[in-house]
């Protein structure tokens, strides 16, 4: 949803490249359509990836929806895969529309939401540290105040 409000800023030709920062570049590849990984804009990139976590969350064999039926083993996997890549839309906005968030007065927001979407996965384990690192410092500091208080 937050990253619906930058749409109109967050185009092919304002950000060719998915990244997050000069050191992090995001490619893209489901393993069904896209085999190899593609360099993509990021615009691409995030349609890409919301289309693929819709059609895993649709898909009765990864995500049954029927009481009883239960999840398969590959079900870990296929969580953390979907939370690592959606964890790169985060990178992204805070690296290349930060200042726009701020203009549209959505940090809070933007805040609250990542903050919540990292206490989840750091409970649970599923994103492996060094995937964070575009976003560490932030992080750090995000929780570093919630110690505090």
């Amino acid at each position: 949803m937050l990253y619906g409000t930058i749409t109109e800023f967050c185009t092919p030709d304002e950000c060719p490249v998915m990244s997050a920062g000069l050191r992090y570049e995001y490619l893209w590849a489901d393993n069904v359509t896209v085999k190899k990984p593609i360099k993509c804009s990021a615009p691409e990139y995030v349609d890409y990836l919301m289309t693929w976590v819709q059609t895993q969350l649709d898909d009765e064999l990864i995500f049954p929806s029927k009481i009883g039926v239960p999840f398969p083993r590959t079900f870990m996997s296929v969580a953390k895969n979907i939370l690592k890549r959606l964890f790169r839309v985060y990178a992204h906005v805070y690296h290349s529309h930060f200042n726009k968030i701020v203009s549209l007065g959505e940090e809070a927001h933007l805040n609250t939401s990542f903050k919540h979407f990292i206490y989840f996965v750091q409970e649970f384990n599923l994103i492996d540290k060094k995937e964070l690192a575009p976003l560490q410092e932030l992080i750090d500091t995000l929780l570093a105040k919630d110690a505090a208080a």
